[in-house]
């Protein structure tokens, strides 16, 4: 029953691109738009880490009730290989926000380590509070936060795939900065600290599930380059995030907006909203391997006012080259 719900083609995406771009209410979602001209600067960037973190806490500690978590029923069905992956895999789940993507990874397969970074540490007190509430031994040993803002600072050295340092004091020195030279003292898991004393040697998966519409365009694909970074040859990075006029794109008032198909909510975050030659063009850009890549498209029925509504979704799987 979940799965026809959570990864279905109800509708097809290109009649809904022809009702959308025909419809003259949403003629300034299709405009190009002109930001006025600001000068780059290290003042610019952080201000941009402060303010994304900033809005971010306050978003996890609005949402902070149980009501709020939903957990992603759907994504083993999705993406299977987190399952049948050998024992001992290692995950990268970024962007963990309330653990909505952590838990079902660690439900579904018991063997299989976590490794969970956001740029809030809001939302890292919330997963750690879902994750520990199942009370629930192997979960804890197999769930390892760090607090990390991946489109601002580099993954710490410990996480990429790279042989360590034959001099292991050189290798905890490394360990505890990231590869732009920035300092990690903020990795808040004492295990993240602990297990900076050599190199995990990398991720077998990387999962981007609705982080990346989270950053502007201009950083997604250095950001992307992170990810790659730190996956093992043959390793997959999974991704799911919103696809172009989805529905929460086209209620998005014209001043809203930030960029092309970028927008800004009243809360101060983001959302980007792709479309396939986007997503293509970011990961092979980035070294990648293209494997899936489809517009996922469900209908589904608001319960309080019974209108239907449309969700488009990009869902994607990609593959650093062995």
């Amino acid at each position: 029953m979940r799965k026809a719900e959570y990864f279905s083609k109800d509708f097809d995406w290109d009649e809904l691109r022809v009702q959308v771009e025909n419809d003259p209410s949403f003629s300034y979602h299709l405009l190009p738009f002109q930001p006025n001209p600001i000068s780059i600067s290290l003042v610019d960037e952080a201000h941009y880490a402060a303010a994304g973190s900033h809005a971010w806490n306050a978003f996890h500690h609005r949402h902070a009730s149980g009501k709020f978590f939903k957990e992603r029923r759907y994504l083993l069905e999705e993406f299977p290989e987190l399952v049948n992956y050998k024992d001992n895999s290692k995950v990268l789940e970024v962007g963990c926000g309330n653990g909505s993507t952590v838990l079902p990874i660690l439900r579904g397969n018991e063997n299989i380590i976590v490794y969970a970074c956001d740029c809030s540490n809001e939302a890292l007190e919330r997963v750690k509070e879902t994750v520990y509430a199942c009370n629930k031994v192997s979960f804890e040993h197999r769930f390892h936060p760090f607090c990390c803002d991946f489109s601002v600072t580099a993954f710490p050295t410990w996480l990429a795939y790279n042989p360590c340092q034959e001099n292991i004091a050189q290798t905890q020195q490394l360990c505890f900065s990231d590869g732009r030279g920035k300092s990690q003292k903020n990795l808040n898991d004492s295990y993240s600290l602990s297990e900076s004393r050599c190199c995990i040697g990398g991720v077998d998966f990387v999962t981007l599930i609705f982080t990346l519409s989270a950053l502007p365009l201009h950083r997604m694909p250095e950001s992307i380059k992170e990810c790659f970074s730190v996956l093992k040859p043959g390793g997959l990075l999974l991704f799911r995030d919103y696809g172009l006029y989805d529905m929460s794109m086209l209620r998005f008032e014209m001043d809203k907006r930030v960029g092309f198909r970028e927008y800004m909510r009243s809360d101060g975050t983001r959302s980007y909203f792709f479309c396939l030659d986007t997503v293509r063009n970011l990961f092979v850009g980035a070294g990648f391997t293209e494997l899936e890549l489809e517009y996922c498209c469900v209908k589904s029925v608001n319960r309080r006012n019974g209108k239907s509504m449309r969700r488009v979704w990009v869902h994607g799987k990609f593959q650093k080259p062995v």
